[in-house]
């Protein structure tokens, strides 16, 4: 006899998915030429932009990484949270509109577009390096995406990983590979709805549903005391500070990243971008906020003083949600629930498969080796290198799942995600504020962003004695300081070129 409960649970799923083709299905009728295909033909507006931003920004590291990680670190936990608001706010408030401005008089509809029209390239060299940045990472960071779907139908419908990625991956592909832009733009609109509401109503019922006693501290100090101490939880003060320092340094990633940058390229204009910076700030707060709380009063519910959180909570907490849930809401809503965490995890698949589609497409195939060819006769290659793009990102994912079985999501995902954010925005940031800032400069700081990465994820953090606070810190602030430094360096040998710096004083003044 079936379960009724795992019936209502894939009828629930059955009808989000349904939502999500006929997103698929309206938003292909907008598909004309490349530039709607890539950036919706920069017709969009402020809350689809707002909330595609933000869902394609937090993944499902969001969900299944930082509520685990809230459980884990206890209060520290929210140091991300600083982090994050701040580069989100940064990002829409001092930027955004600059390079909205500069992207449309260049007439850029990708990252590399931008850059080689800023600096006014003379050869393909910065195209080609940050296109081929984009794949390797975008690649990597797609496939950590696949790896979480796998793990969220095997914990939360007690489905085969493996086939639970493939399922995730087809519905993703198929949505995109019809409506493109536009198509992960809308269905990040109403994916970014449901992760909004589910994550900020749910601690509110589990809290209502527990028996508070002493209140959450005390529940804590109960465990485990160093869980409510802020400034982390290690008896070493340079410990704390680096763990502190990687916490926060997550939302530098929010401050040029391709993925995020693309949507300000597709508002409709700069007017739009004032509204939206409310809309993405109150959801980063609201919901990462939540999402720490979810995994702390996890921590409190199911576990007490001397177990092993990991051996109850799964490794590094990736059970917390699918715990929570299930002993907190009724069957519908847990279904619910698995469809949040799924839009987490498609709503950043989505984009990041656009993009690197859009960077073997537009920048190797259109701009290097068919420059003669049109936008409107690329539309079949931008859907074809799309697929590509997705099965290597599969490929990738079930290797992982051999390879590392004991891997842990939230570092994984933060690795795709630092390797982008190192490699572009640095140059994104230079590019905007230093008029001194040279082509030469963005390659050293493209290559040394992606260099860096790789140094400190596999060598640094495998070193004695200073190893662990190289743990701590993670990849991304150390090698977005490199970058900088670096770019910054390499510009003063080698400045910009007079046309370059003369168009850009005109753009300004406009």
């Amino acid at each position: 006899m079936q379960d009724p409960n795992l019936i209502i649970k894939v009828a629930v799923l059955a009808v989000y998915v349904g939502i999500l083709f006929l997103i698929g299905i309206f938003a292909s009728r907008r598909i004309k030429d490349m530039s709607d295909y890539y950036v919706g033909g920069k017709k969009m507006g402020f809350w689809a932009v707002a909330f595609s931003a933000r869902a394609t920004g937090e993944s499902g590291w969001l969900l299944i990484g930082l509520t685990g990680m809230g459980a884990m670190v206890g209060y520290s936990g929210y140091w991300v949270v600083v982090g994050e608001l701040l580069g989100v706010f940064i990002s829409w408030q001092f930027m955004a509109k600059r390079f909205k401005k500069r992207s449309d008089t260049y007439g850029a509809i990708t990252i590399p577009d931008y850059l080689t029209s800023h600096f006014k390239t003379t050869s393909h060299t910065l195209r080609i390096i940050s296109a081929s940045v984009l794949v390797i990472f975008i690649v990597i960071y797609v496939a950590s995406q696949i790896d979480v779907t796998g793990i969220a139908f095997r914990s939360m419908l007690g489905i085969d990983y493996k086939l639970g990625a493939l399922i995730g991956f087809f519905i993703v592909l198929a949505y995109i590979f019809i409506g493109g832009f536009v198509a992960a733009v809308w269905s990040d609109l109403f994916q970014g709805l449901l992760m909004f509401f589910g994550l900020v109503l749910l601690p509110i019922v589990v809290w209502f549903s527990m028996d508070h006693g002493a209140g959450v501290t005390a529940g804590l100090n109960a465990i485990d005391p160093t869980l409510t101490n802020i400034m982390g939880r290690s008896s070493d003060g340079w410990m704390n500070l680096f763990t502190i320092l990687g916490f926060s340094m997550i939302g530098l990633g929010f401050l040029g990243s391709p993925q995020v940058y693309v949507r300000f390229m597709s508002i409709k204009d700069k007017k739009e971008i004032d509204k939206g910076k409310w809309v993405a700030v109150l959801f980063t707060l609201l919901t990462d906020a939540a999402a720490v709380t979810i995994g702390i009063l996890a921590r409190i519910y199911f576990t007490s003083e001397g177990q092993d959180p990991e051996a109850i909570l799964g490794n590094n907490g990736e059970d917390v949600l699918t715990m929570i849930t299930e002993s907190f809401l009724p069957t519908i809503l847990v279904a619910v629930f698995i469809a949040i965490v799924l839009s987490a995890i498609m709503s950043t698949i989505d984009s990041l498969l656009i993009l690197a589609s859009s960077a073997i497409t537009r920048d190797f195939y259109q701009k290097i080796f068919r420059p003669k060819i049109k936008d409107k006769d690329l539309t079949k290659m931008s859907r074809i290198a799309t697929i590509i793009m997705a099965f290597s990102a599969l490929l990738i994912a079930i290797i992982m799942d051999y390879v590392s079985p004991n891997r842990q999501i939230f570092w994984v995902i933060i690795f795709g995600w630092s390797g982008i954010a190192a490699t572009f925005c640095p140059v994104v940031i230079l590019s905007l504020f230093w008029k001194g800032y040279s082509e030469k400069g963005a390659i050293a700081s493209m290559v040394s962003g992606f260099i860096s990465v790789i140094i400190f994820n596999f060598v640094l953090k495998e070193m004695p004695n200073v190893g662990p606070y190289f743990v701590a810190l993670d990849v991304l602030a150390p090698s977005f300081a490199v970058a900088m430094i670096l770019g910054i360096l390499v510009s003063k040998l080698y400045p910009p070129r007079l046309e370059a710096v003369k168009m850009i004083k005109e753009i300004d003044t406009t």
